[in-house]
């Protein structure tokens, strides 16, 4: 149609994840959603939505985009645990190393940022980082450990995760990174043995 511009609507929630990613919801202006998109204010409210309608979406797109490659990597629990866990942190360090994105983990700097969203905004980040939980539990139970233990080791692991998102924002180096998760995997072994 002549005179009216196109856009898409995947390239502007992307980037107006990355936004929210490298700056935070608190620190993230619509004019700062408006350079990362190339949409004025008006294009913004009519195809995105508001601040927080956007922000929820973001958290969304972002879940579920890790959220698939986590799931990937945990597919193997049932008959390797520990190779598993290995490849859900493999995860996270691949995220971190990669120099196209930002530092940390949204979800975790949402859940951090609590006290300045809204209720149901924080509520949503909650639900998203409680997703982590569930799906380590539900592959440490398919890899052999009770009740207890998996649910133990899934509020561990998922702990551990985000705080690798925390770390690397805070300049900790790869072989750090890589340290912490071969502790957290080192114990996972051991009580698979016992």
């Amino acid at each position: 149609m002549a005179g009216k511009k196109q856009f898409d609507m995947d390239t502007a929630l992307d980037a107006s994840m990355i936004q929210f990613w490298r700056d935070g919801y608190a620190d993230t202006s619509l004019d700062d959603l408006s350079r990362a998109t190339g949409l004025n204010r008006s294009s913004i409210y009519s195809s995105l939505g508001d601040k927080d309608t956007l922000f929820l979406r973001c958290l969304d797109l972002y879940a579920a985009r890790y959220g698939e490659k986590y799931d990937a990597a945990l597919s193997c629990a049932a008959t390797e645990p520990v190779a598993a866990v290995r490849a859900f942190f493999d995860v996270t360090l691949e995220r971190i190393a990669d120099p196209e994105l930002p530092d940390g983990c949204l979800i975790a700097q949402s859940v951090m940022a609590i006290p300045a969203l809204s209720p149901s905004v924080a509520a949503h980040a909650q639900q998203a980082l409680g997703f982590q939980r569930l799906r380590l539990r539900a592959a440490l139970k398919a890899g052999r450990l009770t009740d207890q233990d998996a649910e133990a080791f899934a509020v561990h692991a998922a702990a551990v995760n985000q705080s690798l998102a925390v770390m690397s924002r805070a300049g900790a180096s790869p072989a750090q990174l890589l340290a912490i998760v071969g502790v957290t995997v080192d114990a996972l072994s051991q009580a698979l043995r016992a």
